[in-house]
């Protein structure tokens, strides 16, 4: 659909007198696209003369004021231009957000450069989607952009919009974006609860948005890793990326494993890369109920961000030490730095499954510990897709007023019998975790499709069990997720379940807990159990499933520990 030119997207210049040097505002400009389609744009800056440009493009509404966490660009010599992206706000043309970003970020980019205000130089800023768009427009290879900072965007269409790295789907997350951002015209905003439990899945755009929307039929119509993921995706394409990039990440947030990923592949092939992980969610600014990380965690990002452009657009010398990677330790309530993702001094530390075969809840026998188990009974639980075990907390998105993020206490879910909980001793000294976390399980299900979950949780002196990371694995994508293969009821397969990642220190007095189960919803989709496609189910059948830990089937969770 091509939207009509609305009457607002005219050129207008502002001036205003309130500043020192007189704010110029060139609102609601048309930016000509290769097809015609124009683009509603801003611009912004303090002098006359021919600047370095900062681009920021957004489907959310770029507005008609600066900014206020833009305008240290501007007081510091920037013109900052704000786009609306295709299809949103006042710009034209259907919204099509997997397939439009890279050419309409190229061809504005030709716009700014031609300008008679902008030198040419052109870096890019902004998070989530606007951190999208920046990937996009570095693979893009237009000359005029010098350097990027994405944050929190990840870099994945299939591992950070929709699915799991383990092949589930991201309900919540996907659903209250539609529910936020696409809703039809006069429908009521739905109640989370009402459209996360809608099924069958394939018509849950309907229930949280009124319509049926394009990009969510078509990520249900490829639930495995195909060629059409691989086609979009910013990681497969990363040697194409070849301006400086400065990363913000958060380990709370559903797209810090996909930033770390950029990073690592980005620094392999030799480019200028850096990045900055912290104790934050989606929100980087948003703080977390019960929990203070300190001043420390809240660093000067903007500022960070003005002396990296002017290193690049305008060729200034750092003014202190560059380190590739700066990852915040919570529990040590310290920034560490490193040279590479993961740390190269991290090793490998299993801590195995043990227990007399009532691991059930937080009062059973499960067990955490170095030795390798001999003799140990299995454990089991009853996964019912009617009563999934629900999300508390970690790695989800977009309004934690909603759907709530970051650090809770996970006792109310380690009470419920489909939860298998396995607890170490009380350290004895200080345990540096940081990594990627990832569980090696044995496990059998009664049923030919089925979840498995993994919690890695840091318990407190006084029994606060506190979330720090967490995964699923869709027991058919046990192989791989382009190759998805239904399961032989009682079959024992060994599974590895990618759990996230982490910084954290586990005190002395403190004890690590592992927990598993078969469902975090609505975190997670909630497998139906039928081994049928998923988007399209109503039924839902319970599973027995059992997990394995003796001497022939060891099962554990791998931690990356700093000496």
């Amino acid at each position: 659909m091509r939207l009509p030119r609305l009457s607002l997207c005219i050129s207008l210049l502002a001036v205003s007198a309130a500043w020192p040097q007189a704010l110029k505002e060139q609102l609601h400009l048309r930016v000509p696209m290769r097809d015609g389609v124009e683009l509603c744009t801003n611009v912004f800056s303090r002098a006359s003369a021919r600047l370095p440009a900062i681009l920021v493009r957004t489907p959310y509404g770029k507005g008609a004021d600066l900014a206020a966490t833009y305008r240290l660009f501007v007081d510091n010599g920037y013109a900052v231009v704000v786009q609306d992206v295709r299809g949103r706000g006042h710009s034209e043309g259907a919204f099509r957000r997997l397939e439009q970003e890279v050419a309409d970020a190229s061809d504005t980019l030709d716009w700014v450069a031609a300008q008679r205000w902008s030198n040419g130089k052109v870096g890019m800023v902004g998070g989530s989607y606007l951190g999208i768009a920046q990937w996009k427009a570095a693979i893009s290879g237009n000359p005029h952009l010098k350097a990027i900072s994405p944050a929190v965007s990840g870099s994945d269409d299939y591992e950070d919009r929709f699915y799991s790295k383990g092949g589930a789907l991201k309900l919540g997350h996907r659903l209250q974006w539609l529910a936020q951002n696409m809703r039809a015209p006069g429908f009521p905003r739905p109640e989370f609860r009402a459209f996360v439990l809608h099924l069958p899945i394939r018509t849950s755009d309907l229930a949280s948005a009124g319509q049926t929307i394009d990009v969510f039929q078509t990520a249900l119509n490829h639930p495995a890793y195909d060629s059409f993921w691989e086609s979009i995706s910013t990681r497969a394409q990363l040697e194409k990326v070849r301006v400086p990039v400065l990363a913000f990440g958060g380990w709370y947030d559903n797209f810090a494993e996909n930033d770390l990923e950029a990073f690592r592949q980005l620094r392999a092939l030799g480019r200028e890369a850096r990045i900055v992980i912290g104790p934050w969610a989606h929100n980087m600014t948003s703080p977390f109920r019960g929990f203070d990380y300190g001043p420390a965690s809240v660093p000067a990002i903007r500022r960070m961000q003005l002396e990296w452009f002017d290193r690049w657009l305008k060729l200034r010398p750092s003014k202190k030490p560059d380190t590739p990677a700066n990852f915040f330790v919570m529990g040590a309530n310290r920034w560490q730095r490193e040279q590479q993702w993961p740390p190269v001094e991290a090793r490998e530390v299993r801590l195995y499954l043990v227990s007399g075969g009532k691991a059930n809840t937080v009062d059973g026998d499960g067990r955490l510990g170095e030795t390798r188990p001999g003799s140990s009974g299995p454990d089991r639980f009853v996964f019912d897709p009617l009563k999934p075990v629900p999300t508390m907390g970690g790695a989800v998105c977009c309004d934690p007023a909603i759907f709530p993020w970051g650090p809770m206490d996970q006792r109310p879910v380690e009470k419920r019998r489909d939860v298998l909980v396995y607890t170490s001793p009380i350290l004895k000294r200080d345990l540096p975790v940081l990594g990627p976390i990832k569980a090696v399980l044995y496990a059998s299900t009664t049923a030919p499709d089925t979840d498995f979950t993994v919690k890695l949780v840091d318990v407190f002196p006084d029994g606060r069990a506190v979330n720090l990371c967490d995964g699923i694995l869709r027991l058919r994508y046990r192989e791989s997720l382009e190759r998805p293969r239904l399961a032989s009821p009682g079959q024992v397969y060994r599974i590895t379940v990618q759990a996230g990642v982490t910084g954290n220190v586990f005190r002395k007095g403190h004890r690590l807990r592992v927990e598993i189960s078969s469902s975090n919803f609505p975190r997670f989709d909630r497998n139906p159990n039928t081994g049928r496609p998923v988007a399209g189910e109503t039924e839902l059948r319970t599973a027995t499933q059992t997990i394995y830990h003796d001497a022939d089937r060891p099962s554990h969770v791998i931690l990356p520990v700093i000496p």
